[in-house]
């Protein structure tokens, strides 16, 4: 999870319009195509939670459940995009949660990749200083589960989210070395490159922006390069 900007544009626009007339109908929808649009849009087409862009489904998912409230049901910046496995997980039993849109998540909790290809390898998510903040605590907990799984359809599905990871984060560690190594134009092309993967609209950014603070001398003119 990092931060991503609710910018105002044209699909923001016709989306909250949209809200607006769903809401003064009896049965009315949230997930629009307007709605649709404007949140694969403004979400780079990335689940807010576990960060996937090729995930197979993506649906409106209520930061805070609505339980029937119309106000949070039809309000655009209680709308997020998720992918299914996130959204069937956190469901109405994690809140609250850090909001993405607002804070820097990554800077509260620690999301880093550890060991190497086969089974010393695990994924971890620690909180970051002293916050006492329970939406912090929860947010670490939804986002294990996510990885992990409690039951045998999670756990199939965090082990295919696992892996994407892995070849993502195997791809940008190759990146960083081929910097190192890297003169001239093909190190300013790598530069650009490896800038582009920090930023908000690449997938599981969190983790390579945690790489890159975990290795302040070797990544050093990258540390907070997505700023």
């Amino acid at each position: 999870m990092v931060k991503i900007e609710r910018k105002d544009t044209e699909k923001s626009r016709l989306a909250i319009s949209s809200l607006a007339k769903e809401k003064s109908k009896s049965a009315g929808k949230c997930n629009t195509p307007e709605v649709v649009d404007a949140l694969d849009e403004t979400f780079h087409g990335k689940c807010y939670i576990c960060e996937h862009k090729s995930a197979t489904s993506l649906q409106v998912e209520h930061l805070q459940p609505h339980n029937g409230d119309s106000d949070l049901k039809f309000d655009w910046e209680n709308l997020f995009w998720a992918c299914g496995h996130c959204n069937h997980i956190k469901s109405d039993s994690y809140t609250p949660i850090l909001d993405c849109t607002k804070l820097e998540v990554d800077e509260f909790i620690a999301f880093r990749k550890n060991g190497f290809f086969g089974v010393e390898e695990s994924l971890t998510f620690e909180t970051v200083g002293n916050f006492d903040d329970p939406a912090i605590d929860m947010t670490c907990e939804l986002l294990k589960r996510i990885h992990y799984g409690k039951t045998p359809q999670e756990k199939a599905e965090a082990k295919m989210l696992r892996h994407a990871i892995r070849e993502e984060i195997h791809k940008f560690k190759e990146d960083i070395r081929d910097y190192d190594e890297s003169f001239g134009e093909d190190k300013l092309d790598l530069f650009c490159r490896i800038k582009m993967e920090l930023k908000s609209n690449s997938p599981f950014a969190a983790f390579k922006r945690w790489l890159v603070r975990d290795n302040p001398v070797k990544c050093a003119d990258f540390i907070d390069c997505w700023k």
